[in-house]
């Protein structure tokens, strides 16, 4: 008998306040609007064990396509917890991490918008630059610039 196996990953799940806020940013950043709509009932309260729920949601695509945001606004019932000033070490899902293929020329345009550089942009060996930003809302964002000979054509 065949065992199941995992399929994908299909989405990373972000809670903020200001959904077009946040679309902008990811957007700037080169993710694409693949739709938008609002959630509500009892069905979906179901699902994420909250109840009667009223939410906004955002769904955005890498330029890949193979990867997703699912960026959502709880208008009920309201955000309880706020992780958006945690520090990198913090227990949990914490940052989403990106590839892009100029990670200077990547900063000067997000922090036209009002993203902030955590620490310091890092060569890590001759393979990557890495650094850490805080986005809209404090959201913990990574970005990857591969070099050399593991840099993919795109």
């Amino acid at each position: 008998m065949a065992k199941n196996k995992l399929i994908r990953m299909d989405n990373v799940g972000i809670v903020v306040e200001s959904l077009d806020e946040t679309i902008a940013f990811f957007a700037e950043l080169g993710l694409k609007l693949e739709g938008r709509a609002t959630i509500e009932g009892e069905w979906a309260g179901r699902i994420t064990g909250l109840g009667n729920q009223h939410v906004e949601i955002a769904m955005m695509v890498t330029p890949d396509g193979h990867s997703r945001l699912e960026i959502s606004r709880f208008l009920t019932p309201p955000v309880i917890a706020d992780h958006r000033n945690a520090p990198v070490n913090a227990l949990g899902y914490l940052r989403v991490m990106f590839t892009v293929d100029d990670i200077d020329e990547t900063l000067v345009r997000l922090k036209k918008i009002g993203a902030q550089l955590v620490g310091e942009v890092v060569k890590y060996e001759e393979l990557y630059r890495l650094c850490y930003i805080r986005g809209p809302e404090g959201l913990l964002i990574g970005l990857a610039e591969q070099l050399g000979k593991n840099r993919n054509p795109l």
